[in-house]
């Protein structure tokens, strides 16, 4: 009975407490960040500014930008009616390509090379990065462009994208700065 009684009187004590206190009004409360506005869907005019920042000697030619990224020659083409665009770099004639190379490319193509690939096309084989245009995101866009050059640069060894890289060693830092440099070059767009 007295632990009731004690009890009452709390929470009689509480409640009278509660209504005679008014919390005062919150004047700390920020309204919420605006979410960023999204990026317009991608043209081929906003590549073609996209990949002058990164090189001002980029060349156009019709439907393709022709330039070069760490002394890597790169072509992008795109065609806005297939909504399709190409980013591809030259890494060597496929004469000699032996059965164990292209095997090889089909492995990493399936698990170490990511957004790039390599292909074979008009005797020559590619790093190739391709993707639908409209929606392809400037961020996107520049993680290809890095992957396309890594394929390219790892081909007869490593054979990979570059973004994930396992172990300790210094790869995935080297492609992680060149993509920030890529990054920086095109941030004002």
């Amino acid at each position: 009975m007295r632990i009731v009684l004690m009890l009452m009187m709390v929470l009689a004590l509480a409640s009278g407490a509660v209504a005679q206190e008014t919390p005062e009004p919150n004047t700390d409360i920020q309204p919420l960040a605006q979410p960023p506005e999204p990026e317009a869907a991608m043209t081929m005019s906003r590549l073609a500014e996209i990949v002058r920042a990164l090189d001002p000697d980029v060349i156009a030619r019709g439907p393709a930008l022709e330039f070069t990224l760490d002394d890597i020659p790169i072509v992008v083409i795109a065609d806005p009616r297939a909504d399709r665009m190409r980013a591809m770099v030259p890494i060597a004639s496929t004469e000699g390509l032996s059965e164990s190379d292209l095997l090889r490319m089909m492995q990493a193509n399936f698990d170490a090379a990511l957004d790039a690939r390599y292909a074979v096309a008009h005797g020559r084989l590619w790093g190739v990065f391709i993707h639908p245009l409209s929606p392809l995101k400037k961020d996107q866009f520049l993680s290809g462009l890095v992957q396309t050059i890594t394929v390219a640069k790892t081909y007869g060894n490593a054979y990979t994208g570059g973004a994930a890289i396992f172990g300790g060693g210094d790869t995935g830092n080297i492609y992680r700065e060149l993509l920030q440099d890529l990054r920086k070059k095109g941030e004002a767009l």
